[in-house]
């Protein structure tokens, strides 16, 4: 069959793309190589706690237009999101606060705060590095404690290594806020986000276990336009080179005990702790059952035959991506959309709003 629309990926950037041409009057198709639509949003119900399978996902944003659009498909909760840090059995609040510089140093004061910084920093007057931007901003102390070991397991690199972006992404307050996103809209979908998917994806037929890859030229063939959600160097045949990804694996426990940490997030900030941080579901909807399911999150090396969750936009990858950018301009019909075909770290909302603008775009052209 011959459709208007093919669609490779079912996660947020494909099902909406879908669902905004289909309601239009296109004919499309989804195909994914997981078993299961939604991409790393999935959730998976375990006797009423919904599992998020990939990490947890926060759905956060500025914009009431795209906080109305993923209300249709779910009732999303307000949710504050406020993991804790542990530190050699120390517990830390996160993001960075007034809670966690009393409970470094037991001050109480922004002043008495920024003086315990001000003590600890090490100056650096163009810091460039990770680890030179945390020391002169922060200080040894909360550099030792909550940042060094955390990032590099999360990274599998030294932080004198990283670039100084990478942090600078981390809230900072004087204040005793611990709320970690200060968006308008901050929430969870009560029943999970799996949910939001099957409803994008209602009456549209999808092909899941379906590697694009394994038959591209059949599915090349098979539709006019096709929307391409997975990885840009990929689909290239990488040509220019492979792009690096921070690729993780997810060990989840189901555990008949009614409560393990109390919280949603605890980051484990040493190095002699393996996994960057342990997830427990049920907190996240306040579900009350009698069991739990803990989730161990491990960073691992990076190799094209595993999952790719993170771009890593150092000037290498980003001199590689750049070749790649030329290669898609020449084409007229495929659409690149998603955190893998850009390349880009986005946030949920931000794959949401561009797949609003693509599929308007895109079906405004259509009729020219």
């Amino acid at each position: 069959m011959m459709y208007d629309v093919l669609v490779v990926g079912a996660g947020f950037f494909g099902s909406i793309f879908a669902h905004q041409a289909t309601k239009e009057g296109l004919s499309c198709a989804v195909i994914d190589k997981r078993s299961h639509i939604g991409g790393n949003c999935y959730t998976r119900n375990v006797r009423g706690i919904h599992v998020h399978e990939y990490g947890p996902h926060i759905f956060h944003t500025n914009s009431k237009k795209i906080w109305d659009f993923v209300n249709r498909f779910a009732n999303f909760r307000q949710f504050t999101y406020s993991p804790v840090a542990n530190y050699k059995d120390e517990l830390y609040s996160l993001p960075f606060n007034m809670w966690t510089f009393h409970q470094l140093w037991g001050v109480t004061s922004p002043a008495e705060a920024m003086q315990k910084i001000e003590e600890t920093r090490v100056k650096c007057d163009a810091p460039k590095t990770l680890e030179e931007y945390a020391l002169s901003e922060l200080g040894k102390d909360v550099y030792e404690k909550l940042i060094r070991g955390y990032t590099k397991k999360q990274w599998r690199k030294d932080p004198k290594d990283l670039p100084s972006f990478i942090i600078k992404r981390l809230p900072f307050r004087l204040t005793y806020d611990a709320n970690y996103y200060h968006d308008k809209y901050c929430g969870i979908p009560d029943g999970g986000y799996t949910q939001i998917f099957e409803k994008l994806l209602q009456d549209i037929e999808v092909k899941l276990n379906t590697d694009f890859f394994e038959n591209r030229e059949y599915w090349e063939k098979s539709a006019k336009t096709i929307v391409y959600t997975g990885p840009i160097d990929a689909y290239f045949d990488y040509v220019y080179g492979e792009l690096d990804y921070r690729t993780l694996e997810f060990k989840h426990v189901e555990t008949e005990v009614e409560n393990i940490q109390g919280v949603p997030v605890i980051n484990y900030t040493s190095e002699d702790v393996p996994w960057t941080r342990t997830i427990e579901h049920k907190h996240f909807e306040k579900v009350k059952t009698d069991h739990t399911v803990l989730t161990y999150e491990k960073p691992v090396e990076w190799s094209k035959e595993k999952t790719p969750y993170y771009p890593i936009n150092d000037d290498h990858n980003n001199s590689i991506l750049a070749e790649y950018n030329k290669e898609v301009k020449k084409l007229s019909n495929v659409i690149f959309g998603g955190r893998l075909a850009k390349y880009q770290y986005y946030d949920m909302d931000q794959i949401v709003g561009s797949a609003l603008v693509a599929s308007k775009k895109f079906l405004a052209n259509r009729s020219i």
